[in-house]
């Protein structure tokens, strides 16, 4: 007699994971579910990767909501929330991912399977329940990894405090923050529960980046044969992890300049024009190179999950914009370029220097247009007004691309979604699970819109956002998250909404710096959180997690991240003296990416666009690529028709394309050109010529390098950073191209650059 503990199932735990079949089913039932589940491999699903590595079949009996699960997958999201906002702050910010809990729990999750006790409490009760109801299993390992998910991003609400506290040098309270942080982070769950049908139940929406986790879940929890001179997943997971962990001590403490290996300079040290080109973190980065999985994974996420046809368009994109667009306008001097760095985010004056900002901002936080006309017009680096146009493009582009290509799909999608419907095998294996009501996801909408729009009004000295800005921030989400989500869906590629936010909104309100901020963040991260929450929906339905289960610890793992991230960043500026001054040489907190939010601000919220590029601005002309972004998808689609059998037509994605260097700034060239690189060995080469390694390792191998790095930067910044113990020789020398970021105009003076005459 013999009975697996995984399949007892205690009243309370049915009762909270509703629509689990009872572990009392039969055999005979067992025995027709396995029989139905090998006649649905014929229908398996129509994209070849998801049917290469998402399993079809379903255990309904397996413990989901258990004292584990909330245990680990709490201890997760706080370790991750703290340690992300830790790192954000540094020079060189490190993001650890999910998969490295998704890790790291495993021996936790067994050991706690062996040793706490199986006793029954209540037992006979409806309240009866247990805190071991047998072997560790992956549905509790997947909403631990949840939980995890919530807390390995970063909160984007955290710029605006940082901009208002520290660049702004205004009061924000505590309070307030969290209302911020906590409402965009809840806000997007509203109609991401609206938009289900359309970007998680059809097979054509497969989310390529879920595919790294499911093949991590199959390696860390299914027995497999190891096949003769093989190596199981498991064993292939080992080895790349460690030495994904042993190597990262070179690029990440040893021999720093592997993250950006530009050997151009290093052969012309005295050309200002050779440096340009060749240096990989501030020039155009041709023959840069790095070797360090940061590098190449940091921005653009893991280049071993992204398809093949996303990366081509990808890096045809950046090829354009990169090497032809951004040099012919410099080299040109269009816009007086020549005057400032070729690549840079920083804010200029005429004569190219650092423009003084807390000079033009009067004593109500406005903006003071006397000392703006004294100091004169504000100036951006080329590429930096570049980013801008392809900011605008990328969006219409976003937006014509899904009308006319997945058009007649979504209109068919909503008819049929009142009607029965040819579903592919994962959907047929959910819809045993109760879903979770749409009208959960209506009230959680009102609630936090309710709540934004109280805060908005009652605290409008602190946020200086109107009542109808947050309603108009939500049309835009809620307008955008579809067409947005369908290119996610498909191409790993997320366009962004924070240019056209900034756009719209310091065009109506301009002058309020923290307005715009504030619109930004609810019209562009609310649409952001919807499509994480969307995605994490679509892990949940490959590995068959109960939908009512996953909402509860998405919503649970969301608030705890928040509190944690908002926590430590108000610890981090109250404790740290002069947290994000660049200028200082000793300090590793310089907070990139708060910089470029803070530019952002003062570029769109308080000289506002009118007087950028407007009619009162220098950049009037960016505002054709909205034109230009509307009219490239219909380009393509015509060639589709005119040419059906040219298949290759359809893989021609332009929101992807147009939208490439939509992470630069901070992003450099660097990070593109490798990543490019290495999506194309595994994407085309492998995937084609050695597609069973491909099946096995593909996915297994991105796990493995993003948790090795990871454990490996914790160690380094514990043992020796924290110390601020370093290795001072020319190897940490990052990028060596020193004068990359000079000027080239005649006359224009800059300390370290030579002056042209």
């Amino acid at each position: 007699m013999e009975e697996s503990a995984s399949e007892i199932k205690t009243p309370l735990l049915s009762n909270l994971d509703h629509g689990i079949a009872s572990s009392s089913k039969s055999k005979v039932n067992d025995s027709l579910e396995l029989k139905k589940q090998e006649e649905d491999e014929e229908e398996n699903s129509p994209i070849k990767q998801v049917a290469l590595t998402v399993p079809i079949t379903d255990d309904p009996s397996l413990p989901v909501l258990t004292f584990r699960m909330w245990f680990l997958g709490t201890v997760s999201c706080v370790l991750l929330s703290f340690l992300n906002q830790f790192f954000w702050y540094r020079t060189e910010p490190l993001t650890i991912t999910a998969i490295s809990a998704q890790i790291a729990v495993v021996p936790l999750g067994q050991l706690m399977a062996a040793k706490i006790t199986k006793r029954v409490f209540f037992q006979g009760s409806k309240w009866e329940f247990t805190l071991n109801p047998g072997p560790f299993n992956v549905k509790e390992h997947v909403l631990i990894t949840i939980f995890a998910n919530s807390g390995a991003g970063t909160v984007y609400a955290i710029h605006v405090v940082t901009a208002v506290k520290v660049f702004y040098q205004k009061n924000i309270t505590f309070f307030v923050s969290l209302i911020v942080v906590i409402t965009t982070q809840v806000l997007g769950f509203g109609w991401a529960g609206i938009f289900r049908r359309y970007l998680v139940e059809p097979a054509a929406m497969w989310w390529p980046a879920n595919l790294v986790q499911v093949s991590l879940f199959r390696a860390l929890h299914e027995k497999e044969e190891r096949s003769k001179g093989g190596l199981t997943r498991t064993q292939f997971f080992l080895i790349a992890f460690i030495c994904s962990f042993a190597y990262y001590v070179f690029p990440g403490y040893l021999f720093s300049m592997l993250t950006s290996l530009s050997w151009i300079c290093w052969i012309f040290p005295k050309s200002v024009f050779v440096q340009q080109l060749g240096s990989g973190l501030n020039g155009l980065g041709i023959g840069a190179i790095g070797l360090d999985w940061s590098s190449i994974s940091s921005y653009l996420g893991s280049p071993l999950a992204s398809p093949w046809f996303a990366t081509a368009n990808v890096a045809v994109g950046f090829f354009f914009i990169m090497y032809i667009l951004t040099p012919i306008c410099y080299w040109l001097d269009v816009f007086k370029a020549k005057t400032f760095p070729i690549f840079s985010s920083g804010l200029f004056t005429s004569s190219g220097q650092v423009y003084n900002i807390s000079s033009i901002i009067d004593s109500n936080f406005h903006l003071d247009i006397a000392a703006y006309e004294q100091q004169g017009h504000l100036y951006l680096s080329t590429f930096f007004v570049i980013t801008y146009g392809v900011g605008f493009a990328a969006l219409s582009a976003t937006v014509m691309h899904v009308l006319l290509f997945h058009g007649r799909e979504i209109w068919e999608q909503s008819k049929s979604s009142f009607k029965e419907k040819k579903t592919d095998i994962h959907t047929r294996l959910m819809s045993k699970y109760n879903q979770v009501p749409e009208w959960w996801f209506w009230c959680i909408l009102v609630a936090n819109i309710t709540l934004t729009v109280f805060a908005c009004e009652y605290y409008n000295e602190q946020l200086q956002l109107p009542w109808w800005g947050v309603i108009l921030a939500c049309v835009i989400a809620i307008f955008f998250t579809l067409p947005i989500g369908v290119i996610t869906a498909i191409t790993n590629q997320t366009p962004g909404l924070n240019v056209i936010t900034e756009y719209i909104i310091g065009y109506l309100y301009p002058g309020y710096p923290v307005a715009n901020m504030c619109f930004k963040v609810y019209g562009y991260i609310s649409m952001n959180q919807a499509i994480t929450f969307l995605q994490d929906f679509k892990l949940g339905h490959y590995m068959k997690i109960p939908p009512r289960t996953m909402f509860m610890a998405q919503v649970v793992g969301t608030l705890i991240a928040g509190f944690v991230y908002l926590g430590t960043a108000w610890w981090l500026m109250e404790t740290i003296p002069d947290i994000c001054i660049k200028t200082l040489s000793n300090t590793v907190w310089t907070c990139p990416s708060d910089h470029v939010f803070y530019d952002a601000s003062v570029i769109w919220g308080l000289i506002a666009p009118r007087r950028i590029f407007g009619d009162l601005g220098t950049y009037g002309m960016v505002n054709w690529f909205f034109l230009f972004g509307a009219i490239a998808p219909v380009v393509v689609w015509l060639a589709a028709r005119a040419f059906p059998k040219q298949e290759w037509i359809k893989l021609i994605n332009m929101p992807v394309l147009i939208g490439a260097t939509g992470m630069m700034p901070p992003a450099t060239a660097v990070n593109y050109t490798t990543w490019i690189i290495v999506g194309f060995l595994s994407g085309y080469v492998v995937y084609r010529y050695r597609p069973d390694w491909w099946q096995r390792h593909n996915y297994v191998l991105s796990g493995a390098l993003d948790a090795g790095l990871a454990f490996m930067a914790v160690l380094l910044y514990l043992c020796l950073g924290s110390e601020n113990i370093s290795v001072n020789w020319w190897g940490n020398d990052l990028d060596g191209c020193p004068y990359a970021s000079c000027p080239t105009a005649k006359g224009i003076i800059k300390q370290g650059c030579p002056v042209v005459y």
